[in-house]
């Protein structure tokens, strides 16, 4: 009984330290922008680990529109989960194929619902490897629509947009595509 005690003591005093160690703001955390002010993954500043799918992004100079467009639909937190997601990010070129004035309409914040449906067409929950992918198969989307994988020639296409990249990430696979994935109209 007196064992028990003893644990039990400890256990209260390891508890009490963890407690009072944990109760302070982090304030080594880098704020993604877009990112919510009180915290959430995308805030986590880790400089060591493979970079998830938004920091990827953030990284590159050809997805600056996609990330300004994550940052105003406030999808930024979702996209740095664990996920794992299969991500179709157009190039700022893609982006630029669109009617004149289609994107600074969709960046606005009364646009925001419309902006977060085109987001999460290019967003597949799990991981589709390029090696797995068949012709004509059908993904899922995070918007509950599916996108239509094509092969022809050792050349892989989704919606008919070309996959021109595949770069890894900690929480899923990003493939490069050379078009915005517009969902089917309801």
């Amino acid at each position: 009984m007196k064992n028990r005690k003893s644990y039990l003591a400890i256990l209260v005093s390891i508890g009490m330290l963890l407690f009072s160690c944990g109760g302070g703001k982090q304030e080594t955390a880098a704020m993604v922008e877009g990112a919510p002010a009180d915290g959430g993954q995308s805030t986590v500043a880790d400089d060591v680990s493979q970079k998830d799918v938004v920091h990827v992004a953030i990284g590159s100079a050809d997805h600056t529109t996609l990330v300004a467009a994550l940052q105003a639909a406030s999808y930024v937190d979702v996209l740095s989960n664990a996920g794992p997601f299969t991500v179709f990010a157009p190039t700022n070129a893609a982006f630029d194929k669109l009617p004149a004035g289609t994107v600074e309409g969709l960046l606005k914040p009364e646009s925001k619902d419309a902006l977060r449906n085109i987001l999460e067409y290019h967003v597949s929950v799990g991981v589709y490897k390029l090696e797995y992918l068949k012709d004509g198969q059908k993904i899922d989307q995070a918007n509950s629509e599916k996108v239509v994988i094509g092969i022809s020639d050792g050349k892989y296409t989704v919606n008919g947009a070309n996959i021109v990249a595949t770069v890894p990430a900690s929480n899923g696979v990003i493939y490069i595509v050379d078009a915005v994935l517009l969902p089917p109209q309801k």
